[in-house]
C-alpha cells in the first residue's frame, strides 16, 4: 500500500474524455488504519476495498461530494489509495464545463481536478462507478502508466500528513501518508483536521 501510493505519482486516469495526470495521493490501510473507512471492518459501504486490486472505491462525503480511491489489495485485505490531486492532461474543455456551476465564474486551470472532489467533478465520475476495475481494458475508468519516462524521480516525491483526518488516524508522526509530486502547482494546500463540536440538546445548525 505505501509502495503503491507514490507510484501512482504521474500515472494517467481517464473517464469520459478527460485525463488527468496524478501530482497527490494518500494511502489508506484498512482495518490497520483509523482513519480508514474500513478500520472497523467490512461493511455494504466498504464491500469494495476488501476485493481485487485495481478496483474503484467511491464514496459520497459531507453530503455533496464523491471521492475516488483505488484498491491495493491483496484480495479479503482492504487498503485503498485516495486520488487527491492531478493536472488535466486531456479534455480540459469537457472538465472546465463539469467544474463550472451554472452562472459562475471558471475555475483557474490548475484547480480544475486540484482536490479530490474536484477531480471526479472533472472526471464526471459518481457513485455509478464504484467497484469498476480501473485495470480492464473495457473499464470506462481506467489507469495508464506515467507520463514522464521511466517511474517519478524519487527527489521530487515528497511525504507528510493526510490532509483533514483527525483523531489517532491524523497523527503526522505515525501516518505521513499523503504523497506529491514537488513543485507541481495542481497540488492541494495542506490542511490539518479541525474537531467539529457536538451538537448541545435541543441546539439548531
Amino acid at each position: 500500500m505505501l509502495q503503491v501510493a507514490p507510484d501512482l505519482l504521474g500515472c494517467l486516469i481517464t473517464h469520459n474524455s478527460v485525463t488527468i495526470r496524478l501530482t497527490e495521493v494518500e494511502a489508506y490501510d484498512g482495518e490497520r488504519d483509523p482513519g480508514s473507512h474500513a478500520f472497523r471492518g467490512r461493511t455494504p459501504r466498504t464491500e469494495v476495498m476488501f476485493g481485487l486490486p485495481g478496483g474503484l472505491y467511491v464514496y459520497f462525503t459531507y453530503g455533496m461530494h464523491f471521492c475516488a480511491n483505488v484498491v491495493c489489495g491483496p484480495s479479503g485485505r482492504a487498503s485503498a489509495v485516495l486520488l487527491r490531486a492531478g493536472e488535466v492532461v486531456a479534455g480540459a474543455p469537457e472538465a472546465l464545463a463539469r467544474r463550472t456551476r451554472p452562472g459562475g465564474r471558471p475555475p483557474n486551470p490548475r484547480d480544475l481536478a486540484r482536490g479530490p472532489a474536484r477531480m471526479t467533478v472533472a472526471l464526471g465520475i459518481g457513485r455509478e462507478h464504484n467497484g469498476v476495475d480501473t485495470t480492464a481494458q473495457a473499464a470506462p475508468v481506467w489507469l495508464s502508466g506515467a507520463v514522464e519516462p521511466g517511474e517519478p524521480g524519487e527527489s521530487r516525491v515528497r511525504q507528510g500528513p493526510r490532509v483533514g483526518v483527525s483523531g489517532p488516524g491524523g497523527d503526522p508522526a505515525v501516518y505521513p501518508w499523503r504523497f506529491w509530486l514537488a513543485d507541481e502547482p495542481t497540488v492541494s494546500v495542506y490542511r490539518p483536521a479541525v474537531a467539529r463540536a457536538r451538537r448541545r440538546s435541543g441546539s439548531r445548525r
